[in-house]
């Protein structure tokens, strides 16, 4: 059965908020810059979204509980934000098109498993021509939660055929450096473009091989 994320949020059960923003999202936003329109799926209390708007950007957190979208309104305002209460599936007309940019952080692995393409066609959906996605995925969720899930477990693998072409191409994917504790060597990190005409071929970063100083070129299995 779909998870009651309102009920969650009532009965103040949320494990996945750690009072933060991602150590992961900290640590790209020290070297390098996100500006423009931000759409944060799942914001939860807004952690990450408060992050991403010390840097100037425009921020919109959505989360599909009221409570949360509450909570995250308590925060005293960092810069230019604002939340919506809302279903990334159903996007309102007039945001869609509209994103420069979508961080994916915990609403990936929350979802049904049966809906990670209908995900990643509203992730496409929301951005616009040649929009970026940077996401951290979370490969091996078990054991902070139940059996079934939520959060769901991804592979590599699974990700390559989810978000490659025609939607998205690669630009770079790194083990996150920094993690919430426990979740080292567990967290999936990557910049993606949406394709705009066609995709480009994916050139996966050469194994032991640095691009950046951000990046590890370990992929898991």
């Amino acid at each position: 059965m779909p998870t009651d994320w309102e009920a969650q949020y009532q009965k103040n059960e949320t494990p996945w908020d750690k009072g933060t923003p991602s150590p992961g999202l900290l640590n790209f936003l020290s070297a390098e810059k996100v500006s423009g329109r931000v759409l944060v799926p799942g914001c939860g209390a807004g952690h990450d979204v408060r992050a991403l708007c010390q840097g100037g950007a425009e921020v919109v957190g959505l989360d599909i509980a009221p409570s949360a979208v509450e909570s995250a309104q308590s925060f005293p305002a960092a810069g230019k934000e604002r939340y919506i209460c809302g279903d990334l599936f159903e996007l309102p007309r007039d945001l869609r098109g509209t994103f420069d940019w979508v961080w994916e952080h915990t609403c990936f692995c929350a979802i049904d498993p049966m809906l990670r393409e209908a995900y990643v066609e509203a992730v496409h959906t929301a951005l616009s021509p040649q929009g970026n996605l940077l996401a951290i995925f979370y490969l091996d969720p078990q054991n902070d939660g139940p059996a079934e899930g939520p959060p769901f477990e991804v592979t590599v693998p699974e990700l390559d055929s989810l978000f490659f072409f025609p939607r998205f191409t690669l630009i770079r994917e790194w083990l996150p450096l920094r993690t919430y504790p426990g979740r080292e060597n567990r967290e999936w990190m990557r910049l993606m473009r949406r394709s705009w005409t066609q995709a480009l071929p994916v050139s996966r970063l050469p194994q032991n091989t640095c691009a950046t100083a951000l990046c590890r070129c370990h992929i898991p299995p």
